[in-house]
């Protein structure tokens, strides 16, 4: 790169090679007017000798050079996957911005290893959690204001061959409840099940079938699990009964209407007895998420199930990713919930 001061006149059409200060005297402040690398254009040159300027200094790139805007626009065409878009160069800077709300999902090895070159930066939200269409979910530049072509390859070619950032959005799934618990069914205790569900579900898409009521009895838990199967649910969602205590039996109902289970128990607090199961719906064959959700779903703002949640709505099983829920898996019960802005949001 080759710096030249140049009279103002012939500025016009060449890149500043420093930013340029303006002082605001009446307001008592100062600000980069013209920041470094901006292209100086014919309306500009008032303003330039406004502020005193007579000649300025600008900027050649040499063979082999890459302007910040060029660098951050050619990771972001590697990076962006499904269901984002690129915002920017503004300043050397691109972000990808969500277009739909879902899960954002990536490697974080891809953002480590464009990082292990001091002059780039890559900053992500934290992978596997819920984010809003319109969400910036990652931001990328270059330090320097340009660099040599060959590191910018460099940066391309270790994210080429690795998943890129995507977004896998939230389907509408019908979901059904089955609220266990003789002091439900026998209405000495009100359910407060029903209207923290409902919040969950309307951030998720998700669309409540009903809701049915059943005593602390494996049969009848199971037959209500069964009718929703029946009704065309992808998800069932059985809340109470997931202790050890000899009168619940919602893990066993789970487990006798289920094909397989995925598991029993997550590392995670609130919300460590929660339990998914797969039953096969007889109306179409697919899988239906069962879950176990304990108590503590009725009374703390947030839970392991709203780890779970997200998965299940953007059509993805956790797998393993449940065993690793520990790290960043205890809520700290904030005074005021910032959730999914958290750690606990985060599926590791």
């Amino acid at each position: 790169m080759k710096i030249t001061t140049i009279p103002l006149e012939e500025a016009v059409g060449k890149a500043l090679a420093h930013d340029l200060t303006q002082i605001d005297a009446k307001n008592h402040k100062k600000s980069a007017r013209f920041k470094k690398g901006q292209v100086v254009t014919e309306a500009d040159l008032p303003t330039l000798r406004d502020m005193g300027r007579e000649n300025i200094s600008v900027m050649e790139l040499s063979a082999g050079d890459v302007h910040e805007d060029d660098a951050a626009l050619a990771l972001a065409d590697v990076l962006c996957g499904e269901n984002l878009r690129i915002a920017g160069p503004e300043e050397g800077r691109c972000n990808l911005v969500a277009e739909k709300s879902g899960i954002l999902w990536y490697l974080a090895e891809t953002v480590n290893r464009v990082n292990q070159d001091p002059d780039w930066v890559l900053s992500a939200l934290a992978p596997h959690r819920p984010v809003l269409e319109g969400q910036t979910i990652a931001g990328f530049r270059i330090r320097p204001l340009v660099l040599e072509d060959y590191r910018v390859e460099r940066a391309v070619a270790a994210v080429k061959g690795s998943k890129p950032f995507a977004i896998l959005p939230f389907k509408n799934l019908k979901v059904g409840l089955v609220t266990t618990g003789k002091e439900i069914f026998d209405k000495r205790v009100e359910d407060a099940f029903r209207p923290k569900l409902d919040e969950k579900l309307s951030r998720l898409n998700g669309t409540m079938l009903g809701q049915r009521y059943s005593r602390d009895s494996v049969e009848e838990i199971s037959e209500a699990i069964k009718a929703f199967l029946n009704e065309g649910a992808k998800v069932i969602i059985c809340t109470g009964g997931m202790s050890v205590d000899a009168d619940d039996k919602t893990p066993g109902a789970i487990r006798s209407v289920c094909r397989r289970i995925s598991f029993q128990g997550t590392p995670a607090l609130p919300g460590a007895m929660l339990m998914l199961g797969w039953a096969v719906s007889p109306v179409d064959g697919e899988d239906v998420a069962v879950i176990g959700a304990p108590a503590c779903v009725a009374f703390d703002e947030r839970t392991a199930l709203d780890k779970l949640l997200p998965f299940i709505f953007a059509g993805v099983e956790p797998g393993d990713l449940v065993r690793r829920w520990g790290v960043g898996g205890l809520c700290e019960h904030c005074p005021t919930c910032h959730y999914p802005s958290c750690s606990f949001a985060a599926g590791s």
